[in-house]
């Protein structure tokens, strides 16, 4: 039974980081909110589980996958739980922590450029809460996307088994996951992820050999990746960039 990864149609979001798993591993899923209607698929079919009478755990919000009789929610839990089962959490017990910590702090580094264009209320439009948001993104831009990116630059050289991984000699969901952000940065803030990037030459290389994976290339060159756009989390406002 293949897995069913249920988020939203439109934008790549916090759903990305799995569907950039599943894709990389070639696992058997199906993306359910964008399979027509007709076969259970749109956003009504999303918002219908979610909002679920008999579910006895449900979820906040999507993403979450379904495994059968599992349903997993929060993106770190997610991959958490496929990882082994995907064979991309290294090896063992200590390489499976540190994987899901690295994830962890994707997270947040992900929860902040967020906030970059909703620091007052996730409810209002952008527009409202501009000027927040021009205070808030140049915090992001000189201080926060250095730090969040010099960081996992420590992690792959201080790798024993080298830089080419953030865990191990293998292919994890972390490394995919850095993928993701870093691609969300250079959509969002071209300048500024390139000048942080400019100190980060492992990252960038990691991003680079993720990218030439033959999966993750058939899948990013596939309708089945949707385009960054300004519904997402990453946006790109130029006045935000600086």
């Amino acid at each position: 039974m293949p897995y069913q990864l249920h988020y939203w149609p439109t934008i790549q979001g916090r759903g990305e980081f799995v569907r950039l798993a599943l894709e990389a591993a070639g696992a058997d899923y199906v993306d359910v909110a964008r399979l027509p209607e007709g076969e259970g698929g749109g956003g009504s079919a999303l918002g219908e589980r979610l909002d679920d009478p008999e579910a006895a755990r449900p979820a906040f919000a999507p993403p979450f996958l379904v495994d059968g009789d599992i349903v997993v929610g929060q993106t770190a839990a997610i991959l958490l739980y496929l990882g082994p089962r995907l064979g991309l959490s290294g090896v063992g017990e200590s390489d499976g922590l540190w994987t899901h910590q690295l994830q962890l702090t994707i997270a947040d580094a992900v929860a902040e450029a967020h906030d970059t264009h909703h620091p007052i209320s996730v409810g209002a439009y952008y527009e409202d809460q501009r000027d927040a948001a021009v205070q808030r993104a140049k915090a992001f831009r000189e201080e926060r996307i250095p730090k969040f990116l010099g960081w996992f630059e420590r992690v792959l050289q201080r790798n024993p088994a080298g830089s080419q991984h953030l865990v191990g000699d293998t292919l994890t969901y972390a490394d995919l996951s850095l993928f993701q952000l870093v691609d969300g940065l250079h959509y969002a803030f071209p300048k500024a992820s390139a000048r942080a990037l400019a100190a980060t030459p492992a990252v960038v290389k990691l991003h680079a050999n993720v990218k030439r994976r033959q999966r993750v290339r058939d899948y990013l060159q596939s309708p089945r990746r949707i385009a960054f756009n300004e519904d997402g989390i990453f946006r790109r406002y130029a006045e935000l960039d600086g």
